[in-house]
């Protein structure tokens, strides 16, 4: 097995050539302290996280762990799989801390430390929720948007918001104001899709006045002000022609300024043939659209989340990026911000609603053909041990009686004897498969293995408990419990994350601060 001291793999991360930084912990050890250009890649996920975030077997791949042997049975898993240049950290991340690197707390870290950052070079128009809530009574046009997906949307928002996710905001601002002197404000849960989200239209040269919201929601709430909860996201309205026509113009104008490469659809194929490079197709327009038609090879990857959580998406440095929509607008704005986090970005000149792939036809060939096992009858089995590979806090929450809780990590701490009958369930069927591949390398007979959840349990019998302490905390290696109730009433916990957010800047050596270039509005270049 290949290792790499913390030392010499520094220097390497910043350097040309293809290269991921594997994190092969659990969310919740990812979140309590990550090196900065590393991305979250469990190993309770691995296999199903290679296929789409490793596409190129040829990029060198460093894995690491808490330095307890799981970054060697992730990296043999890799090696299996067919990559070819795989190594260990020495040390994991606690060897990485020795080594006097700084491990970063939180998700999206780089994402989110270069919304900071771009706030400070741009100098990003805001308001205070105070603010806010005077300026709202004075005038009741203000149009007020929420940045965000539709799903957080629907949880809680700021009275009278629109749901409105941030690659949509230039695509769609038409349609949602009077005209050019109406004020935008925007909003996410704390800052960074605030910021970004004002800065998309800046770079447009929106003509309206503009603000973020400083805070969010978490911003709103620690003003003493309410939320609204169990909101419905209005439809976005599609843009006519003559909309159409002014975005044209609009992006034209930004690909020229940013100088954003494009590329035409011979050129993908081309690249998409390269098995020695990684090429990530990705369209950012929204999941109906991308539904109803894609090119071949590409990935959802709505714009304004792919800016908040480009490691959720992208795990190669130096691999080649590809945007795809329709009229350019929404990759133009995407990529800007991608090619300031030191990205290498090119626009796909091609209207993908013209694709040939369609999600629903896909979904409805792997129906057909993918039949789901029905679930095993209480009392059908004699003698069986069921482990629930639910995530910790769902196995907490509801599982059959006697079911033990699973996580593929730690499998080797359960002691079962390769002859038992188990019976490998819980809600997700990325992490049962982890499982059941570890029981098998381990020797153990799997007799079945079936995604369940409460009324699939209770409806074949069997019992369901509640246990609010089991998985303990300190066993829950796959839930952040880092200021995890910040949207739920607790301020303490918004005010921590709040300053950790603030505060990401300050962590930064001058590595780490050299990838990421902020563009303030480009007409002022």
């Amino acid at each position: 097995m290949n290792t790499i001291a913390a030392h010499d793999l520094k220097p390497l991360l910043t350097k040309q050539g293809e290269i991921a930084f594997l994190d092969v912990r659990e969310q919740g050890q990812y979140g309590e302290g990550h090196p900065f250009f590393s991305v979250p890649f469990p190993y309770s996920r691995l296999e199903a996280m290679a296929a789409t975030l490793l596409p190129s077997t040829y990029p060198r791949l460093i894995v690491f762990d808490d330095n307890d042997g799981v970054a060697e049975r992730a990296a043999a898993v890799l090696e299996s799989l067919g990559y070819r240049n795989v190594s260990v950290l020495e040390g994991g991340a606690p060897g990485w801390a020795a080594a006097g690197f700084t491990l970063f707390k939180g998700v999206n870290v780089m994402s989110k430390t270069y919304g900071e950052l771009l706030e400070q070079t741009a100098d990003t128009p805001r308001l205070t929720a105070t603010e806010l809530r005077s300026l709202l009574e004075r005038d009741p046009s203000v149009v007020l948007l929420d940045g965000r997906s539709p799903e957080e949307y629907r949880k809680m928002t700021l009275p009278g918001a629109l749901c409105c996710p941030n690659a949509e905001l230039g695509y769609r601002l038409d349609s949602l104001v009077a005209d050019e002197t109406t004020t935008v404000v925007i909003h996410c849960a704390g800052r960074t899709r605030s910021i970004l989200g004002v800065e998309s239209l800046r770079i447009l040269d929106i003509p309206n006045p503009l603000f973020a919201l400083e805070n969010g929601t978490q911003g709103w709430r620690l003003a003493g002000f309410d939320l609204a909860n169990d909101n419905t996201p209005q439809a976005l309205v599609e843009p006519d022609d003559n909309a159409m026509a002014r975005m044209a113009r609009r992006a034209s104008a930004l690909i020229a300024s940013a100088n954003l490469p494009m590329i035409d659809q011979a050129t993908m194929a081309e690249w998409q043939g390269q098995a020695e490079r990684t090429t990530y197709l990705l369209d950012v327009r929204t999941k109906a659209e991308f539904d109803a038609a894609h090119w071949k090879g590409a990935r959802h990857a709505p714009g304004g989340q792919l800016i908040q959580a480009t490691d959720q998406y992208v795990a190669v440095r130096n691999a080649r990026i590809v945007l795809s929509d329709d009229n350019h607008v929404r990759a133009a704005t995407t990529a800007v911000r991608l090619q300031d986090m030191g990205h290498d970005v090119y626009l796909l000149d091609a209207d993908a609603r013209a694709g040939s792939s369609r999600a629903s036809a896909d979904q409805s060939r792997a129906a057909s053909t993918d039949e789901a096992p029905v679930f095993p009858a209480a009392g059908s089995l004699q003698e069986l041990t069921i482990l629930d590979a639910s995530p910790g806090m769902s196995f907490r929450q509801a599982h059959v009686a006697d079911a033990r809780w699973v996580t593929r990590a730690r499998i080797d701490q359960l002691r079962l004897d390769p002859g038992e009958p188990v019976l490998v369930t819980g809600r997700d069927r990325e992490l049962i498969d982890g499982v059941v591949t570890e029981l098998i390398a381990a020797g153990c007979n799997v007799i079945e293995a079936c995604v369940g959840s409460p009324a699939i349990w209770t409806e074949a019998g069997y019992d369901i408990v509640t246990t609010p302490h089991v998985p303990t905390d300190e066993e829950c290696i796959d839930y952040l419990f880092f200021v995890h109730d910040r949207h739920d009433g607790n301020l303490d916990a918004a005010r921590r994350y709040l300053e950790w957010e603030v505060g990401l800047v300050d962590q930064l050596d001058a590595q780490e601060r050299s990838v990421l270039r902020p563009r303030a509005a480009l007409s002022d270049e």
